[in-house]
């Protein structure tokens, strides 16, 4: 099965270009926002939504046609619950505000991850969003929330057997279809924030060879000249798949 034209990098090898198809970004660094300009917490988090429509508006501007976002981690329940209200409050807040102008302006929404617990409003928002923008074709934004890269596979999985009964061999090529992110290619370009260097149970699966840029920058302060320089430095990787370097300069 292929799967909209899109290529698995241990199955294939995807198309490679000097603006990145995919970026995948762990924004990194509110708390510490705040904490570096002695504000609560939530002034980070605030800032930090509003960073999202200019890293938006500039991957349109670069022609970028799949921006994913890990916005509320599985684990992040963990936080206190005062913070954790305050970030559900500001999904809330962002999707009454800023769909319409998606819609207008072409951009595609997603949310991946579990949504049952979200409380009902917000899982309606989330509803009539995907909704109105699932036609818009420009660029497609993919929020993660409540998402893990664990959970991603473990719910592809149990999606598989109750559509197969368990009677067959699970291979890369028939599970793929299942993921949160099947309909986009696996990203090119996974960005950091915030200075820690890992991947946090984000797109586990998707991630197998993806470029992997981490910047000290924290994300309320992450412009769109900082993601400039991340695809400067994306441009000068040499994506091999597997093959040698001289393997790629042949002819």
């Amino acid at each position: 099965m292929t799967f909209k034209g899109f290529f698995s990098s241990t199955a294939g090898i995807p198309e490679v270009s000097d603006v990145p198809r995919h970026i995948a970004v762990i924004m990194d660094g509110n708390g510490r926002w705040a904490k570096k300009h002695r504000l609560p917490r939530v002034a980070g988090h605030t800032r930090g939504v509003g960073r999202v429509n200019e890293i938006v508006e500039a991957c349109v501007r670069l022609g970028v046609g799949h921006l994913t976002l890990f916005a509320f981690s599985s684990e992040n329940w963990r936080r206190p619950e005062d913070e954790v209200s305050k970030l559900m409050e500001l999904f809330v807040q962002a999707l009454e505000r800023e769909v319409a102008s998606m819609h207008r302006h072409g951009i595609r929404l997603r949310i991946i991850g579990d949504k049952s617990r979200f409380h009902a409003r917000l899982q309606h928002l989330i509803h009539e969003a995907e909704h109105l923008t699932a036609c818009n074709e420009r660029m497609t934004l993919t929020v993660a929330a409540n998402y893990g890269g664990r959970w991603d596979i473990l719910q592809a999985v149990n999606a598989w057997l109750e559509d197969h009964a368990g009677n067959q061999v699970i291979t890369e090529e028939a599970l793929t279809p299942y993921l949160s992110m099947a309909d986009a290619p696996e990203p090119d370009l996974f960005i950091r924030t915030g200075g820690e260097q890992r991947i946090s149970n984000f797109l586990l699966w998707q991630l197998a060879y993806t470029e992997l840029y981490f910047t000290p920058t924290l994300w309320p302060d992450f412009d769109a000249a900082e993601l400039d320089r991340a695809i400067a430095w994306y441009r000068q990787r040499e994506r091999r798949f597997g093959r040698t370097s001289e393997q790629l300069h042949v002819g």
